[in-house]
């Protein structure tokens, strides 16, 4: 059993973040938010993939008030993303975010930051701290002689810090890197003094195969050390991958539902079927229940109903002909043909 570290909770929108609350799926928008249909529709897929949370770029005015004609048309929680320009951060809470990601080391001053804490707190609207390897500050940069573990949680920190300094706690902390052993330990540090939720993620993860991997490396760890209260898997592609992949993650480890989990054999020299072709089918048909129940495709008649006895429904395929298999029991034979369509007829009659 993970053993989560307790944090404070933080309200984004309707969606609770720490405080031993469920671990909440993020993502990212990847359309220009001045783009207002684009922007709203892919949120809406978002949302129907899982997503709690989705994060729009705000690079400028054009952006700040499109995000709030985006924000009516919205269900789901928005947070914006802000960078450079204090202005942006608080026209983006003007127009209605439920949360902002700055880093305020290039928001500038305190003068400034204050400005943005100031409406934060009037708004009660919560702050993102984000800290990343590639802007990392160069004092922290000439101390470590590069970018670090050490560098990564003391600028983090030192940020959460300043806007505490100024009254304000509804903080949500995130330091992320490309390095996943450095992202670990970076976390590591910064959990043994920070009260507030943590938000992980391994940054510039790479493509859906290569990043989905090693996003899970690394969140993999930091889950089972009971560390996280908000995720975001980054990948480049469309962002609806990111929930998916996020979800299984979370669901592989106890700590969230994913829906139905299917489960396939590799093959081997024994398999007389197509089975990749009928597995991916099998992902793609059970993608449209909602159901907590687990589901094996496997490739062999012989060792199929044993492979697939922990499972709720299973299919075993042999030469032309298959098994429809229940509760480890086998109750049907069928031709291969007709597999994926039994299959079906069982989900969509499903009483557990």
């Amino acid at each position: 059993m993970i053993t989560r570290k307790q944090t404070r909770k933080v309200m984004v929108g309707s969606v609770p973040v720490g405080g031993g609350s469920p671990i909440s799926i993020q993502s990212m928008t990847n359309t220009r938010t001045q783009d207002v249909q684009s922007s709203v529709e892919q949120i809406n897929r978002l949302q129907e993939a899982g997503c709690d949370i989705v994060r729009l770029a705000v690079p400028d005015q054009e952006a700040a008030k499109a995000f709030g004609l985006i924000k009516n048309k919205a269900d789901v929680p928005l947070v914006a993303d802000i960078h450079f320009d204090w202005k942006l951060a608080v026209a983006a809470i003007e127009a209605g975010a439920d949360a902002i990601r700055i880093n305020p080391g290039n928001i500038g001053d305190d003068s400034r930051l204050g400005r943005v804490v100031e409406k934060a707190k009037a708004y009660k609207v919560p702050i993102r701290v984000g800290v990343n390897s590639g802007s990392l500050e160069q004092r922290y940069l000439s101390r470590d002689g590069g970018v670090s573990a050490e560098g990564l949680a003391d600028s983090a920190l030192e940020k959460a810090a300043r806007i505490e300094q100024m009254g304000y706690n509804q903080i949500v902390v995130s330091v992320k890197s490309t390095d996943v052993p450095m992202c670990i330990k970076a976390h590591e540090i910064i959990a043994q003094t920070c009260p507030y939720p943590l938000h992980i993620g391994i940054t510039e993860a790479g493509t859906v195969f290569r990043g989905a991997i090693k996003s899970s490396a690394g969140l993999g760890v930091l889950l089972w050390k009971g560390l996280g209260d908000t995720l975001r898997i980054s990948l480049t592609g469309d962002p609806v991958r990111e929930v998916q992949a996020a979800k299984l993650l979370l669901s592989s480890l106890g700590l969230g539902k994913s829906g139905i989990e299917v489960v396939s054999c590799p093959t081997c020299g024994r398999t007389q079927i197509d089975l990749i072709g009928l597995a991916e089918q099998v992902e793609t048909l059970t993608a449209g229940y909602d159901l907590d129940i687990k589901v094996a495709v496997m490739g062999c008649v012989v060792n199929g109903p044993g492979e697939a006895k922990e499972a709720d429904l299973g299919i075993a395929g042999g030469k032309g002909e298959g098994l429809l298999i229940k509760k480890g029991e086998i109750i049907k034979k069928l031709p291969e043909s007709e597999l994926l369509s039994a299959l079906k007829n069982e989900l969509d009659h499903w009483k557990g």
